[in-house]
């Protein structure tokens, strides 16, 4: 393997956990990564990157870091570690120094999709059980996606308002997957977002959950920017 970076860092979104990641994780594994997968909280941000840096602590070396939905917002901010060399953005938030989750969805270009996301009481919010196969998962069967919803870890609103300090694309090479059937993160947007980061950029045809219906694609990306 000719890669300069040997070490993964892989951190879920919203509403779901790491388990997900596991396509990724084979195909990387077998090709001879070693690969950590975050299990963040979802409560706050700065909570969410405490989580991912304790994680980075432990790399030996250059790490790639991965973040999906909301993990890249959580990858924006813990992304300034040393052991970053990279980071990779799939269907993912990448805020500016100052803005959260909540700035970036206040104003979704004309026409896009509003995700079906419901209060839970408490300071939590879930998506609709209804709505979230079309909203989430559209290119997964019918019967996982109604599984995801029915194991949908709430998201506190101390996360979605929870606003990146320094962003770590600012000062780091960063790779970004756009997924162009996405309706939850519009594609427009995420062109905005990965053309101001300075972003390499895939565009691909998949849902919100590309990183579980298309894990070649992602891993695919990753390796990409583990060689530099």
């Amino acid at each position: 393997m000719s890669s300069t970076a040997i070490n993964v860092v892989l951190v879920h979104g919203a509403f779901v956990d790491g388990s997900g990641w596991q396509g990724v994780y084979d195909l990387l594994k077998r090709d001879g990564y070693r690969v950590s997968v975050v299990q963040n909280p979802t409560l706050t941000l700065e909570g969410d990157a405490e989580a991912v840096r304790q994680i980075l602590d432990l790399q030996d070396g250059p790490t790639v870091l991965v973040g999906h939905s909301y993990g890249g917002a959580v990858i924006s901010e813990a992304g300034t570690h040393p052991r970053v060399s990279a980071l990779v953005y799939v269907t993912a938030f990448a805020p500016d120094k100052g803005e959260s989750v909540q700035t970036l969805i206040a104003d979704p270009p004309p026409g896009a999709p509003a995700p079906p996301i419901v209060p839970l009481g408490d300071g939590f919010l879930v998506l609709d059980r209804d709505r979230f196969h079309g909203a989430f998962a559209g290119d997964l069967p019918a019967e996982q996606a109604a599984f995801m919803a029915d194991s949908q870890v709430p998201w506190g609103v101390g996360a979605v308002g929870g606003v990146v300090t320094e962003p770590a694309w600012r000062a780091k090479p960063s790779w970004y997957l756009i997924a162009t059937g996405d309706q939850t993160i519009p594609p427009p947007a995420q062109r905005a977002m990965s053309e101001r980061a300075g972003s390499t950029v895939v565009e691909a045809d998949g849902s919100h959950a590309i990183y579980i219906s298309q894990p070649e694609a992602v891993a695919e990306l990753i390796k990409q920017a583990a060689a530099g």
